[in-house]
């Protein structure tokens, strides 16, 4: 290694030789941090459909514990190839109750698949989303929320997102307004951000003029946020969607997800989380990135935390959080 010489900021004219020691520990942190940039997303993921019984030869399921920028990861995708006409997606609401995933799959005749999905209220046991089943909407997403503190008389205005499958078994992954007055959501690919008055209940056009929407015509959808993926490109929309702001982004915790690749697969995505040194959970940024090397276009975090749990023929693949195992949620994304 050549010399370098730096000035001593009590004389300028003064000059040390930096030795190779103090260019080691100079250095290395800077390495390190190059290094973990570039190996992030090098999961490995290892075939698991044996585990969970006869599943259609449409259904793949995935595992990896590939360590993550130096923590423990558990992680299970499903990949659901959308030709397969036989195959049912649907959802369920719990109509103001909430049950657990297992008690979902008691319920609707042992679906092949349940899995977690919409953000909820504890209150009234209400999605905070988008549902969809056979085309018809079973839930609204909450569009309006109140500011807090000295802006507490304003109001924020959000769009909020959802994947949905048509009934050509089409997915997508959009930004929604939806009304009680429109039989289908409208739909924008554009990222629109919140604004805040003092309107607690804008009018249609105050949303849909700040960008271009159609008919979202889709069989089934539900929703969560904030947008991970579009055309391939991680662009997490938390800002935008006013999920997770600001450095929240970086919290690992267990995670549920949903995208869909070019190919035409439906990839359904569960974190394991909250086990310290067993399974950390994941940020946003790595679950984005997880699903772009699955091969995801677009994709859609779902509720986290204590509510993540993905069964596969009534079995679960990520240990939930919760002490009591499975948390009741009001609502589940199901493949039959």
């Amino acid at each position: 290694m050549g010399q370098i010489w730096l000035a001593d900021g009590k004389n300028r004219h003064h000059h040390r030789f930096l030795n190779l020691a103090y260019m080691k520990k100079l250095l290395l942190p800077l390495l390190a941090l190059l290094f973990m940039s570039q190996v992030q997303g090098q999961w490995e993921w290892t075939n698991v459909d044996s585990a969970f019984a006869t599943l259609p030869a449409s259904i793949h399921v995935y595992y990896t514990q590939t360590v993550t920028e130096g923590k423990p990861n558990k992680a299970y995708y499903v990949s659901i190839d959308l030709s397969d006409r036989k195959l049912d997606l649907t959802s369920r609401v719990g109509n103001g109750k909430r049950y657990t995933p297992t008690q979902y799959y008691e319920q609707n005749q042992q679906p092949l698949i349940v899995m977690n999905c919409t953000f909820f209220e504890f209150v009234h046991n209400s999605n905070l989303n988008v549902v969809m089943s056979d085309g018809q909407l079973l839930s609204y997403q909450v569009q309006t929320m109140a500011a807090k503190g000295k802006d507490s008389g304003q109001y924020y205005h959000v769009l909020g997102s959802a994947i949905g499958i048509s009934k050509q078994h089409k997915a997508d992954v959009a930004w929604l307004y939806v009304d009680s007055t429109l039989r289908y959501p409208l739909a924008t690919q554009q990222p629109i951000n919140s604004w805040k008055d003092a309107i607690p209940n804008p009018v249609a056009a105050d949303y849909l003029q700040k960008g271009k929407f159609k008919k979202w015509k889709m069989q089934t959808a539900v929703g969560g946020g904030p947008i991970l993926l579009q055309e391939g490109t991680i662009q997490i929309a938390n800002n935008i969607e006013r999920k997770f702001a600001g450095n929240a982004i970086k919290d690992k915790h267990p995670r549920t997800g949903m995208g869909y690749t070019s190919g035409g697969q439906l990839i359904l995505l569960a974190i394991e989380g909250r086990f310290p040194g067993k399974a950390e959970g994941a940020t946003l940024e790595q679950m984005a990135a997880m699903f772009k090397q699955i091969g995801c276009v677009e994709a859609l975090n779902l509720d986290g935390g204590g509510s993540s749990c993905l069964l596969i023929n009534g079995k679960n693949t990520i240990q939930p959080s919760d002490k009591e195992g499975q948390r009741p949620v009001p609502a589940v994304f199901m493949v039959k």
